[in-house]
């Protein structure tokens, strides 16, 4: 068992400005099935629409947000929670001060950078 705190986790850059990431669970703790991130979007920040043939699991922790597929958005807050199937365009946009969620990924090579695995 392993037990932290996600502010004793390194805050990385993402590439995306305002936006940074904070790899929680990944292979470099053994985990083998999933992998469990923190981001941070800061006001107005995005990352682009996108998508991958993996799933995501979504959980807003602060803040809100505009999540969209490119045909439709939805507005979320703390508290939602989202599921994005496979191969599904996903993007997002901070409204607030700051945008934190959790999402879940699948613990696969092509997911999950070099570094965070064991």
């Amino acid at each position: 068992m392993f037990v932290g705190h996600y502010t004793e986790v390194p805050e990385k850059d993402t590439g995306f400005e305002g936006v940074t990431i904070r790899w929680l669970v990944s292979p470099k703790l053994g985990a083998k099935n999933f992998a469990m991130r923190y981001f941070v979007l800061r006001k107005n920040s995005e990352i682009p629409i996108h998508q991958h043939d993996w799933e995501h699991e979504i959980f807003i922790m602060r803040g809100e947000g505009v999540i969209t597929n490119g045909k439709e958005e939805y507005h979320v807050k703390a508290g939602n929670f989202l599921y994005v199937p496979p191969n599904e365009p996903h993007g997002y946009k901070a409204l607030t001060d700051t945008f934190e969620f959790l999402c879940i990924i699948p613990a696969k090579k092509e997911a999950i950078p070099e570094d965070e695995w064991a």
